[in-house]
């Protein structure tokens, strides 16, 4: 059995706030299976290490989940730490992952400058911009010289934004009702740039699973979406019955193409590290 350690509460993730976040205790026992399973976990590990190290000997993944992504991302030599704010996805990375921690990213249980990378993987998009200034200022706290954030970016708007008929109706109306994305590519870059960290590069992979079609998405605009329950009521009813009246309501449309930037902490790591 691999360690579990829990912090204080405070750490723990009373605090920051997030978008409309579910319940993940609740999440935990089907989330791998509703969300791309495996393919999309291998997909999202190859785009990550891009942009990790591969001399990386300790590898903080930030919400870890059930540690499906996690495990993809150890190599012969390396420590992979998973951190997570909900006990019931934690329990399902304790086998998969050297050791987890319940945490928090905006405080990490992580001594300064002790670690080559950290990851945050579908992470940033569901929070709010202070909180994300706050995780990339703790990631570039805990950073080596010369280690490496990996993080998604523009989760949401690879979502809505294939270029398709249903991607041409979403994106035109996230620009009207919806507030700009905390995660962002370029607001990431800013950020992390006044938290010390250089960009390095990008890279990106196929969200398996994740097309829908134009039926589904108006469903989710009308129930799963904070930008549209804050819109004017006649203007989403105008948005879901285009939705709607668009061609092969059932037949979904590609599977989004998701990205991802590496952001590096300048100087040269020590020539002997220790985890």
């Amino acid at each position: 059995m691999r360690p579990t350690r829990e912090i204080s509460k405070a750490a723990a993730g009373t605090g920051p706030y997030c978008r409309g976040v579910l319940d993940y205790d609740l999440e935990a026992s089907h989330y791998d299976r509703t969300r791309g399973g495996a393919d999309r976990a291998r997909a999202a590990a190859g785009a990550l290490l891009e942009l990790v190290p591969p001399d990386a000997a300790v590898l903080v993944d930030v919400a870890c989940g059930t540690g499906i992504v996690s495990e993809l991302l150890a190599a012969p030599g390396r420590t992979v730490i998973g951190v997570d704010r909900s006990a019931g996805m934690l329990a399902r990375a304790v086998p998969r992952v050297d050791a987890v921690v319940r945490g928090d990213a905006t405080r990490l249980p992580v001594a300064d400058g002790s670690v080559d990378a950290v990851t945050f993987m579908w992470l940033l998009h569901l929070l709010e911009a202070p909180v994300v200034e706050a995780a990339i200022g703790e990631a570039a706290r805990v950073l080596r010289p010369g280690g490496v954030l990996a993080t998604s970016v523009d989760k949401n708007s690879a979502n809505i934004g294939a270029d398709t008929d249903v991607g041409a109706l979403l994106v035109a109306a996230r620009r009207e009702f919806g507030p700009a994305p905390a995660d962002g590519f370029e607001r990431v870059r800013e950020v992390a740039g006044a938290a010390g960290l250089e960009f390095v590069a990008t890279s990106g992979y196929v969200g398996h699973g994740q097309g829908r079609t134009p039926r589904m998405w108006a469903r989710m605009v009308r129930q799963d979406f904070s930008w549209s329950r804050s819109a004017a009521p006649e203007r989403i009813a105008e948005l879901c019955r285009a939705l709607e009246a668009l061609p092969d309501q059932d037949v979904k449309r590609p599977d989004p193409v998701y990205k991802l930037a590496g952001f590096r902490r300048p100087g040269r790591a020590p020539l002997t590290t220790s985890p």
